[in-house]
């Protein structure tokens, strides 16, 4: 659950907050802040193509649509930019061409892995998410009370901006999430896609505003069948016999909970274009999640519903 600034007024509270690395040490003017934007983007080393992710036993075949920073790249854009703090779980970040990272309609694409095991799906085509979304609701308005006890603004989720579904052929699992953030005219579109593979999943999360929803769905729809498994490291390559299972299914993932449990959105969703405020209180909530659906499910002794 993150939040997108607008471009200038991300520029503008970059520079009195002194995030940009490459900021002069005397505040510049509004056209040589614009230069050495130009300047810190054009140092970028973008990448196209097949794109190879080893840390997750992954590959991108990307066409003309996007362009790939590699871990380095990825880290400057999300410290020295957007003004995040250090995070090495970031493995890169995918950027669209036709929204370039100094444009108005910026979004990207950051890309993790968790090797927790293999995530069984049996329970993808049983979950209630309508019920699901009923509880995430229930949980944030219950996580706001803390929220503002310690001084922070409220983050209300609004809806599914799309629902989740599961391509049980592909293993790809997607969804998006309306958000509310307190004191923010425009609400914040938070869009996942899980990956699954034999030894855990790739997490491939965007963030735009709700106005952006249809580019960024475009461009994720677009993305799902770039993203794949090297052999060997594939879904069908699981092995019972060997391999490490994921105490939790799809609906956790949905959920958030195993999200809180691997420090995924603790370290980046948290995080990236986040109001730095947010952080902790955000965590907050998610441990409160984790213990509902993990509670829930050891009592009743099955899958999450």
């Amino acid at each position: 659950m993150f939040r997108k600034w607008g471009w200038a007024a991300l520029v503008a509270a970059a520079l009195s907050l002194g995030q940009f690395a490459f900021a002069q040490a005397q505040e510049p003017t509004p056209e040589e802040a614009a230069a050495q934007l130009k300047s810190f983007i054009a140092s970028l080393k973008f990448r196209s193509g097949e794109v190879a992710v080893p840390e997750a036993e992954a590959k991108f075949q990307l066409g003309s649509q996007f362009r790939y920073l590699e871990k380095a790249d990825a880290s400057r854009v999300l410290e020295q930019l957007w003004g995040n703090p250090p995070d090495d779980t970031v493995l890169g970040m995918i950027v669209p061409t036709a929204a370039p990272l100094d444009s108005e309609q910026s979004w990207a694409i950051v890309v993790t892995y968790s090797d927790e095991g293999y995530v069984s799906d049996e329970d993808a085509a049983k979950t209630d998410y309508d019920a699901l979304l009923a509880e995430l609701k229930k949980s944030a308005k219950e996580d706001n009370a803390a929220r503002k006890e310690a001084g922070y603004g409220t983050v209300d989720l609004v809806g599914w901006a799309v629902p989740p579904r599961y391509d049980a052929a592909s293993k790809k699992l997607y969804w998006a999430k309306e958000l509310a953030f307190d004191g923010s005219e425009q609400h914040t579109l938070n869009y996942d896609v899980r990956v699954l593979g034999r030894r855990g999943f790739m997490s491939l999360n965007a963030v735009a505003n709700m106005s952006e929803l249809a580019a960024v769905q475009n461009g994720m729809q677009q993305l799902l069948p770039a993203a794949e498994f090297n052999a060997g490291a594939r879904y069908a390559d699981y092995d019972s016999s060997s391999d490490k299972v994921a105490g939790y299914g799809i609906a956790a993932l949905i959920g958030g909970g195993i999200a809180a449990k691997t420090g995924l959105l603790a370290k980046l969703g948290v995080l990236l274009l986040a109001g730095k405020k947010l952080i902790g209180v955000l965590l907050i909530g998610l441990v409160a999640l984790v213990g509902k659906l993990f509670g829930r499910k050891k009592d009743q002794g099955g899958s999450v519903r």
